[in-house]
């Protein structure tokens, strides 16, 4: 079995952030709580209607054509797609066919064959009653990223999508949301022996991560296993079950020619070039930091590898975290020190402000407050309560005056004769004893590194 090698590649959709739809003046709000209050006759297909293209929209996938180094057209049109669904009102898609956007590109390591634009579909729902369609999201912008047949491997397909996703947050294009059906992955696997490629098998309703990539391991081995006892892989859609953990088939898989596309005679063609605002530079010169080039500047601090990757993947919390690196003042022993807080101590919740922060950080690297003291500081912070003023309510300032902590150690060392003893024969172990016994009589105010000092002044 390990003889077959897999082909991987994915196809995402994402819904664009835009005010209104694709084609018409509509409101782009697909999750209004109102089912068919965001519509019109042009979204709806009436008759005599004519779409008009959302500006916007065209820009935003321009912009993540220009973030992944792609092609960006210079001529461009739409296209009909047929489909006979009841969720397409026009029993066709307006979509891209030959002449997309955007074409090629990376991200992750991953060939990028083109990004286009295309109107997404209503919502349909199923009960023991009967199906209702929710035309809300019909003709909501839809930005639809093909990837080349190069990945191997479920995790690398998993990697690509998330990338892909915070690139699109980054940009402000899309919120992608996976579990709101703002951005949807599909993926076409096959497997070979050869280098030929196998018959492919597209997976849909992969609605996290985790989905895409067990659907991936789970469609590799049923491949691997029809192949082996002497069958044969059927072209074909399949679902994902997310309970069973198994895919299962829904559909003969449609090739291009029964989609019948045309060009879309209702919609101008476009020259890009026309338009100075949509020119490579312009658009370079409007990106925002990038998550790479984020990643880059932070590996250059000396941060760790994994703690990059959990800082730039929320991008609200890499925008906080920038404020508190221009707070701390640049200086790498507090930054360092603060992300080791704001991932182990803060983690998920809600940060202090940046002010707070950064002034609890400098008690640390001070020797103000405790590394204990700091944890305790956090958690029962008050609200416009700044840290010093947090530490002294709470009675966690460190006593750093040898002077003032000379006599609570030599009560220590009165007390624990016998564990002096053990420390002047050569057991290490013991002065650390020693040091946590003055800690807890100082209740935590004394600097434990100034309380060794005084130990070992009056051990020797």
């Amino acid at each position: 079995m390990s003889d077959y090698r897999p082909t991987i590649g994915l196809e995402v959709h994402a819904e664009l952030n835009t005010q209104t739809k694709m084609f018409c003046n509509s409101l782009n709000a697909p999750e209004s709580s109102e089912p068919n209050t965001q519509i019109c006759p042009v979204c709806l297909a009436h008759p005599g209607t004519l779409p008009t293209v959302n500006k916007q929209a065209v820009e935003h996938v321009l912009t993540v054509g220009t973030a992944l180094g792609s092609t960006l057209a210079d001529y461009s049109e739409f296209d009909r797609k047929s489909y006979f669904y009841p969720d397409i009102p026009k029993s066709y898609q307006i979509s891209q066919y030959e002449f997309p956007l955007v074409s090629g590109g990376t991200l992750a390591g991953v060939d990028i064959t083109r990004v286009h634009l295309e109107e997404d579909t209503a919502r349909s729902s199923h009960t023991s009653s009967g199906s209702l369609i929710d035309f809300n999201r019909a003709g909501v912008p839809l930005m639809e990223l093909v990837t080349e047949p190069v990945i191997t491997d479920s995790k690398t397909a998993g990697f690509f999508a998330r990338e892909l996703q915070l690139l699109l947050r980054t940009l402000g294009v899309s919120h992608a949301n996976l579990e709101k059906g703002e951005m949807r992955v599909e993926a076409n696997i096959s497997v070979s022996k050869t280098d030929t490629f196998g018959t492919k098998v597209e997976v849909k309703n992969l609605n996290s991560f985790r989905s895409v990539e067990r659907a991936i391991e789970y469609e590799i081995a049923r491949q691997i296993a029809v192949l082996e006892e002497g069958g044969t892989i059927i072209q074909e859609t399949r679902g994902w079950d997310e309970n069973k953990q198994s895919t299962f088939s829904q559909r003969a898989k449609e090739g291009s020619a029964d989609y019948r596309y045309f060009p879309e005679p209702d919609i101008p063609r476009m020259q890009l070039s026309l338009i100075p605002e949509w020119s490579v530079e312009k658009l370079k010169e409007s990106l925002p930091e990038l998550p790479w080039e984020r990643r880059g500047r932070y590996e250059k601090l000396g941060i760790k590898n994994d703690d990059v990757f959990t800082l730039v993947a929320d991008i609200e919390r890499s925008h906080y975290f920038d404020e508190l690196i221009d707070s701390l003042g640049g200086s790498t022993q507090d930054i360092l020190l603060a992300v080791n807080y704001l991932i182990n101590d803060i983690g998920e919740n809600p940060p202090p402000s940046v002010g707070f922060f950064s002034e609890l950080i400098r008690l640390i690297s001070s020797g103000k407050v405790s590394s204990r003291g700091a944890k305790d500081v956090l958690k029962n912070r008050l609200e416009n309560e700044d840290a010093l003023t947090a530490a002294t309510r709470l009675g966690l300032l460190q006593e750093n005056d040898p002077e003032a902590l000379k006599k609570l150690v030599e009560n220590v060392v009165l007390e624990h004769t016998a564990v002096v003893a053990e420390y002047k024969t050569g057991k290490e172990s013991a002065l650390q004893f020693l040091v946590g016994q003055a800690m807890k009589a100082s209740k935590g105010s004394g600097n434990p590194a100034v309380i060794r000092d005084t130990l070992l002044t009056l051990l020797t």
